[in-house]
């Protein structure tokens, strides 16, 4: 098949996934190409596409995507068009809510002209993640659900995301199937920490959300008992916000910026894993660190139970400082358990979650999808606002 991957931010887990499936794809003699955006990236973004360009006979392009909807919409779907159209897909796959959009929108650009491109979409949380009941949120679900019709497949990386699409938006029509991230077996050689690796570790995205400040807080509650080094990777809008509530905190001495790198390299950093989002779709980071033998503390958000389960690893609420305290007492004063529940973890994950699994679901779904599509009658898709 001829396939094109397109998405907005090569950064975070979208964009592990994305490089995974495409480098797979690619690897069983598919031939793939990528469309990102060009507005957004980190430092690490430039290496990771120059690492996997040789393996993409359509190659990597980059066009201006913003977040929020704008005008600026217009002119990146016709490009997504033009593009998609110069390259006689098989397959456009978008992921994330404005990855999903422009290749939606392509392949039903391409079929009026009498082109058959099947269009899937992953979400990824996409336009999900909005507050609901918000002018944002209703713009974004009605258009999801206008782009339903121009669907050919919906494919979810966990059960929770599946149950949130269906609850925002509906059961529309479009085929779904769940497909879990998976990981290489690289992933799986353990890690050795530092001598001088901190207590706890976090990697992530440095935004409200990632629940960073939570951390700093319980951190900072436990200070006159225990000395809890922290060592937080990452960056992003609230980094400046982060380290002023650190120092703020009195914490200057026992928790350290990082800045962003490798999850690989950074688990060298830390002892234990400490995931305390507000919410989450299925986090890679937690995988990563499973894979990699860490021991975990993480909040019972999204589909990190769906990680966990059929193991002894507990999660805690989200949002609780009191909580995510006692965990770090709990699990820093018996190290050598929380290790033995970290190799339980990692003994389901790398039965259950690998790229290779993933890859041979999402192929055969798009052969799939593509089948039971044909078989739906034809729905022509509504404007915007249009009623009935």
């Amino acid at each position: 098949m001829r396939i094109l991957h397109c998405f907005r931010a090569p950064v975070g887990g979208l964009f592990r996934h994305v490089l995974d499936l495409a480098a797979e794809q690619a690897n069983r003699g598919h031939d793939v190409g990528i469309l990102a955006g060009n507005t957004v990236e980190d430092r690490l973004t430039a290496g990771k596409l120059a690492a996997l360009l040789p393996k993409l006979s359509l190659g990597i392009s980059r066009i201006p995507m913003r977040r929020m909807p704008g005008l600026g919409d217009f002119a990146a779907a016709h490009a997504a068009f033009r593009h998609a159209g110069e390259l006689e897909l098989d397959v456009i796959h978008g992921h994330g809510a404005k990855g999903g959009a422009y290749a939606r929108l392509a392949s039903y650009g391409l079929s009026v002209t009498g082109r058959d491109v099947k269009s899937f979409y992953t979400p990824h949380g996409g336009s999900l993640n909005f507050k609901p009941g918000t002018l944002e949120s209703k713009l974004l679900l009605s258009v999801e659900r206008n782009l339903d019709s121009m669907t050919t497949g919906l494919i979810f990386e966990s059960q929770y995301a599946a149950q949130k699409y269906t609850s925002h938006v509906g059961a529309l029509g479009a085929p779904q199937r769940i497909v879990p991230n998976g990981l290489g077996p690289n992933d799986f050689i353990r890690v050795a920490t530092n001598a001088d690796a901190t207590d706890v570790l976090f990697i992530g995205e440095l935004r409200q959300i990632k629940g960073v400040d939570l951390l700093l807080k319980a951190v900072a509650q436990l200070r006159p008992s225990r000395a809890v080094t922290a060592t937080i990777v990452g960056s992003g809008p609230d980094g400046d916000a982060l380290r002023s509530l650190a120092t703020s905190l009195g914490l200057d001495d026992i928790v350290r910026f990082a800045g962003a790198m490798p999850a690989r390299e950074a688990f060298k950093l830390g002892r234990v894993m400490v995931v305390p989002s507000l919410a989450e779709s299925f986090p890679y980071v937690v995988l990563e660190a499973s894979a990699a033998g860490l021991p975990l503390i993480a909040t019972d958000v999204g589909g990190i139970p769906e990680i966990v389960a059929g193991t002894d690893t507990q999660l805690i609420a989200a949002g609780s400082v009191d909580a995510l305290a006692f965990a770090l007492i709990d699990t820093l004063g018996d190290i050598d358990k929380a290790r033995e529940r970290a190799n339980r973890v990692r003994a389901k994950v790398e039965r259950t979650f690998t790229v290779a699994a993933m890859t041979e679901a999402v192929l055969d779904f798009y052969e799939e999808a593509a089948i039971r599509r044909a078989r739906l009658p034809l729905r022509v898709p509504k404007l915007l606002g249009q009623r009935g």
